[in-house]
């Protein structure tokens, strides 16, 4: 009889273990994706917690099914944050072309050629500013208007209109 109580504590210390350490692992896990910041990490630390709640709720939790729990927890929580995760550039864009300046129309205030940079003004600045740089194929005076046709380094490529 005492032996039977002895297991039976024995398997109650043992389960009540499991949480424990299940639990360790989660905070550990989560401790280390909070130093990387790459949240692949973070899915295993919650799966571990997941299972530590689990095995608290059920302390008869085989070992193994614990392990699968983990396991099948663990890769599809990562699956689906990767399914569903759009990257963001991290670099800024400030001052670069991204196409919504192709068209625009502004007055040329310096006339340009083929040799000659001349100077084009926006009633509206254009990435950040309201006068540019601007070369064109052919000859353009002043007063004439202009529509950008190509970003070209730090000057506007304009064709006359």
């Amino acid at each position: 009889m005492l032996l039977l109580l002895n297991s039976h504590l024995f398997k109650e210390i043992v389960m009540i273990d499991a949480m424990w350490i299940w639990a360790a692992l989660g905070l550990v896990l989560l401790a280390v994706e909070m130093a990387t910041g790459t949240f692949y990490v973070l899915w295993f630390g919650v799966s571990a917690l997941s299972v530590a709640i689990a095995v608290w709720m059920f302390p008869n939790i085989p070992y193994a099914i614990q392990l699968a729990m983990f396991a099948v927890l663990s890769i599809s929580s990562l699956a689906i944050w990767k399914l569903n995760y759009k990257k963001h550039e991290t670099h800024s864009r400030v001052g670069q072309a991204q196409g919504e300046e192709i068209g625009r129309v502004g007055t040329v205030i310096e006339a340009c050629n083929t040799n000659q940079v001349g100077k084009i003004r926006f009633t509206q600045g254009l990435m950040g500013a309201r006068e540019w740089a601007a070369v064109s194929f052919e000859p353009i005076a002043e007063g004439i208007e202009a529509r950008v046709v190509a970003v070209e380094g730090n000057q506007l490529r304009i064709q006359a209109i």
